[in-house]
């Protein structure tokens, strides 16, 4: 977490990926279809507190949610969901701190935060990539 904490003095912005170094910011697959993980990804944000669904664009994937830190500072979250078959969907996020200041890793945890919550919600669907 420290490491973290001192790569967000510079960067105000985290992202998940397959290539990701960090095996936590790994993007997400399960195994079901992208309707289904839909409804779960956005039960998990409507009930999670401190987030707050901006637009929601299911035909294309993406979910846009707003979270505000600690700090009062205003964090951007994209969740983007891609059917990899009619059976697996992917899923990664994108979060960006608003402000021209590093994040402190606060976008990292977010990104755990969320991951977190879909692994437990959907942990008998979860696979690896």
């Amino acid at each position: 977490m420290l490491k973290r904490t001192l790569i967000g003095l510079l960067r105000s912005h985290e992202t998940t990926g397959d290539k990701a170094k960090d095996p936590l910011l790994k993007t997400r697959y399960y195994k079901l279809p992208k309707d289904q993980v839909w409804e779960e990804v956005t039960a998990v944000l409507k009930k999670t507190p401190g987030y707050k669904l901006l637009h929601e664009v299911q035909n294309v994937g993406e979910i846009l949610a707003e979270r505000k830190t600690m700090t009062g500072r205003t964090q951007d979250v994209t969740l983007t969901l891609f059917a990899i078959n009619p059976v697996k969907t992917a899923v990664d996020i994108y979060s960006a701190s608003r402000g021209s200041m590093g994040d402190l890793g606060s976008n990292y945890r977010t990104i755990i935060d969320i991951y977190k919550q879909l692994d437990r919600k959907l942990a008998q669907y979860k696979i690896e990539g």
